[in-house]
């Protein structure tokens, strides 16, 4: 990167005009120096832009190094929700817009007061139910470049969307209608009430053992989004300078991310004690030498999630406690992994985890690892199953999780190592590079 470049974005960052460049056109503050409030703020997010680009100049677009999920993938999914169907107490299932929808056809439909859904029967036939207006759209949505098709059952205004639901499914002979967990309770009561509260029940154990083992191709999307997420935390990690607060790294996470192809990017990035809280704490100052940084961030490869979290210092100089407190928590990070055996329950993961923190004296409990051992992830960043100390969902090959053991210090700093695992028929493997030490991601 040209000198130029890197002076323009290192004397940006944590001021009030790296953030206003990035946001394109956001007002300056009075800590704006003199010499760019001047600049119009269009122009100062160009130039931000292209010292970026320039930075990450090594970093190309993945996106197309793992095909898509097909229209043929997705009527088999449904050939497979049928069969399993036959074998439940349910002659159907139903969904809105969401990731089972989107699992099972490829369309996504937004979230509105009014009830757009697909319903699946055990012969792997499908209805969708759709307000009136909206048929012309929704028959554009579903039939486009060969898309999932089918009867579209409509309903207006006046007459809600149970009665007209609950009629053709009589006709179909459905007895008992499987609720995705994820549909909001409105439309479960509405059915209930239509249906009879015996016939319509939440079909948790069903979706699990739909969308819980991952087939060949997910799994390598899995490991393609969560490899490109670890190549743009390393790239980004190797540009953080003293002086960056918290959002400038995750400006620069984001960016990295975004150059390898990934969208839907999200990130926390975290410095010294703010660290010491799971989900962030409040403030967010500049990064020094010898400072503890967190980043959790994750993005999007053809709707499929990745979740990586890395702990480091900067500069590469940790302390006694911060280099025996990573060691432990690396520790029960490969405890965990080591539990991981088909047919074993979720929760026995989460206890070999804490199990090893206790034993290095941060402990008992949750005193310090509060959270549980890890979530599913799929299309979902978080999924069922969870490896939770409670869980006795057994495990199956092809179920992903995150591993992400935590400690976490209140007024000093925390350390969270994440990595996204898959269940094997003998064990477990795990997606990228394991982080090798305290002193930089980049040492993975």
């Amino acid at each position: 990167m040209s000198s130029d470049r890197r002076t323009f974005l290192t004397g940006l960052a944590g001021t009030a005009a790296f953030g206003a460049a990035w946001a394109c056109g956001k007002k300056m503050d009075e800590n704006t120096p003199a010499s760019e409030a001047g600049t119009p703020p269009d122009s100062r997010a160009a130039d931000l832009q292209a010292a970026t680009d320039e930075l990450f100049a090594d970093l190309s677009d993945q996106s197309g190094s793992v095909e898509p999920i097909s229209t043929a993938e997705h009527a088999a999914r449904r050939q497979r929700l049928g069969a399993l169907l036959s074998d439940s107490p349910f002659d159907a299932m139903i969904c809105e817009g969401g990731a089972t929808m989107r699992y099972l056809s490829g369309t996504t439909w937004g979230h509105s007061e009014r009830l757009f859904s697909l319903v699946v029967l055990a012969d792997g036939s499908h209805i969708w139910l759709c307000p009136a207006f909206e048929e012309e759209k929704a028959r554009l949505r579903i039939d486009r470049d060969g898309g999932p098709g089918g009867e579209v059952l409509t309903w207006d205004e006046h007459e809600y969307p149970f009665a007209p639901l609950a009629s053709a499914l009589e006709e179909k002979g459905v007895g008992r209608l499987g609720v995705e967990p994820a549909l909001r309770h409105r439309f479960v009561h509405g059915l209930q009430e239509e249906m009879g509260g015996s016939r319509v029940a939440a079909a948790l154990d069903l979706i699990v053992e739909l969308r819980g083992r991952k087939d060949e191709h997910e799994l390598a999307l899995l490991r393609k989004v969560n490899e490109l997420t670890q190549q743009g935390i390393v790239a980004a990690a190797n540009e953080v300078r003293p002086g960056m607060t918290g959002r400038d790294i995750s400006r620069l996470m984001r960016r990295a991310q975004a150059k390898l192809g990934l969208g839907g990017i999200w990130d926390l990035s975290l410095i010294g004690e703010a660290a010491a809280y799971p989900h962030g704490g409040y403030g967010d100052r500049k990064v020094e030498e010898g400072d503890v940084i967190l980043v959790d961030t994750g993005g999007d490869l053809h709707g499929y999630k990745s979740d990586n979290t890395r702990s480091w210092v900067l500069g590469g100089k940790p302390s006694a406690e911060v280099t025996k407190v990573w060691n432990l928590v690396r520790d029960a990070q490969k405890a965990a992994f080591e539990a991981m055996r088909p047919g074993d329950p979720c929760g026995n993961v989460d206890r070999a985890a804490r199990a090893v923190i206790e034993r290095g004296g941060y402990g008992p409990g949750y005193e310090y690892f509060g959270h549980r051992l890890g979530h599913g992830i799929g299309m979902e960043g978080h999924e069922d199953p969870y490896f939770d100390g409670g869980s006795r969902v057994r495990m199956a090959s092809g179920m992903t999780f995150s591993n992400e053991p935590g400690i976490y210090i209140y007024g000093s700093f925390g350390i969270r190592l994440e990595d996204i695992v898959v269940v094997t028929e003998t064990g477990a493997d795990h997606f990228g590079d394991w982080q090798a030490g305290p002193e930089s991601p980049a040492s993975a």
